[in-house]
């Protein structure tokens, strides 16, 4: 048996003795929701909190449970929800399915068996019993629920709630609701004596503060990310279309376990810089052109956002390389400073200094536009809720993204890692891409995917 046959063999052995079930339980130990539902039982001792889990879809994406459900539960079937008493510091789950149904969506059986030793919630009770419980409720306590819509896959609550405000709200021939709002207009009619609080921010303080369990599933996620990034770096090439560059990405990233790229892969060459977001993957690439390519993995419900910005060629030209080392200056300069009890404002000015050390002259119009700061905020989703920090604290996630465009030039960069702040300063989660451009330059020496299977005549 030769060497590939052999492995090939070990790994296929290897896939049949771990239990098909292996990974199909809740993402983190039950008591990590456990700790998460004390936190919030914490903000809402007065009161009792709904939470509405993610229904049933109609398309032909595979379910996403919401990201707040998810991030209190665990529970990843439709349908179900959640009250919480603040005051009586007891959790009830709601939820009516079968193993069947549980198995279909890859899950545990064990949940449909004995939910309640699945999940750790104290009480679970069938979905027909809600109404009545709500009704309980209303009538007796402070009422917290979302005021925000929920996050899916490939979502932002807030970026969806202006979204749809503009769409249907505040269409004239139209006017609807979002499936939160709808709740809390029901809730005060039938319950006009309810006190309706907004539940959202208080959920999104917890998350903007990431776990132990978290962080550690956070770095196998950039880990992914900074592979398929090196993948596509090596992969571009003059006369390649950009959707090669997208498929290599969601390639690598499936293969090593993720879901998939956790929003629309965005590349940006050519005149197409200035759409900062622009992920139609239609130009040709030619020699000259410098990419901006912003991807990151998903890997259960965890996300990573990556910018990397390299020549469509072998080399930078002198001013491609101008832009892109005094953006990459930004970068380094922020990743030096971060450190807990950073305000934005201190952030700026401790960079700046940097920069004037090393000789750069800040007055050059490029560097108005990529000054040290804090970027959004990255988790469950990729731009996660709260918006992005004010003052660093231990345990926040971000991105540190300093970016310029030159739309007459047709020169975009963007240099972005996802950043984890500690007890004592940053931790790069998303280091070991070539980012200097020597190190750009040299890993685009090596063949891609796509040059490895044309060698092979596929």
């Amino acid at each position: 048996m030769t060497y590939h046959r052999c492995a090939a063999a070990l790994v296929l052995a290897a896939a049949l003795t771990v239990p098909a079930l292996a990974e199909a339980g809740m993402k983190f130990d039950k008591s990590e929701y456990a700790a998460r539902r004390t936190k919030l039982m914490d903000r809402i001792a007065d009161g009792t909190a709904i939470l509405f889990g993610a229904q049933t879809i109609s398309s032909y994406y595979p379910y996403s449970q919401a990201n707040d459900f998810l991030y209190l539960t665990g529970v990843e079937l439709p349908n179900a929800a959640l009250i919480m008493d603040g005051r009586s510091r007891t959790s009830t789950l709601f939820l009516t399915t079968t193993e069947t149904a549980v198995l279909s969506e890859g899950l545990d059986p064990a949940l449909a068996r004995d939910p309640k030793a699945f999940t750790g919630i104290e009480r679970v009770l069938p979905t027909e019993s809600l109404s009545q419980m709500i009704a309980m409720t209303a009538g007796r306590s402070v009422i917290y629920a979302p005021f925000s819509p929920e996050e899916l896959y490939r979502e932002a609550s807030t970026e969806k709630q202006s979204a749809f405000l503009r769409s249907a709200t505040l269409n004239p021939w139209d006017g609807r609701l979002t499936r939160e709002m709808q709740f809390v207009r029901v809730l005060k009619e039938r319950f006009p004596q309810a006190e309706v609080r907004n539940l959202s921010p208080l959920i999104w303080e917890l998350r903007t503060i990431k776990s132990p369990a978290e962080i550690a599933l956070l770095r196998k996620a950039a880990a992914i990310g900074v592979k398929a990034h090196i993948e596509i770096l090596k992969a571009a090439r003059p006369g390649m279309r950009e959707h090669e560059l997208s498929a290599v990405l969601n390639y690598v990233c499936e293969r090593e376990g993720a879901q998939e790229s956790a929003y629309g892969v965005i590349i940006c060459s050519g005149p197409k810089h200035p759409f900062l977001h622009y992920a139609k993957h239609d130009r040709l690439l030619r020699d000259g052109d410098l990419l901006v390519v912003d991807a990151g993995p998903d890997l259960d419900a965890y996300d990573i956002d990556i910018t990397t910005t390299f020549p469509a060629g072998a080399s930078f030209t002198p001013r491609q390389k101008e832009i892109y080392e005094a953006c990459l200056a930004v970068h380094e300069a922020c990743l030096a400073v971060y450190r807990p009890g950073l305000t934005s404002t201190q952030c700026r000015e401790e960079v700046d200094e940097i920069l004037k050390k090393k000789g750069f002259d800040l007055s050059r119009d490029y560097f108005q536009r990529m000054r040290g700061g804090f970027g959004h905020y990255v988790g469950m989703a990729t731009h996660d809720v709260g918006g992005g920090p004010q003052t660093l604290k231990p345990g926040m996630v971000f991105a540190n993204e300093p970016l310029v465009v030159l739309a007459a030039e047709e020169i975009g960069v963007r240099v972005e890692d996802t950043v984890l702040i500690t007890e004592t300063g940053c931790e790069n989660l998303t280091a070991g891409i070539p980012r200097t451009v020597k190190e750009i330059e040299a890993a685009k020496k090596a063949d891609g995917i796509p040059q490895i299977l044309g060698k092979q005549g596929r």
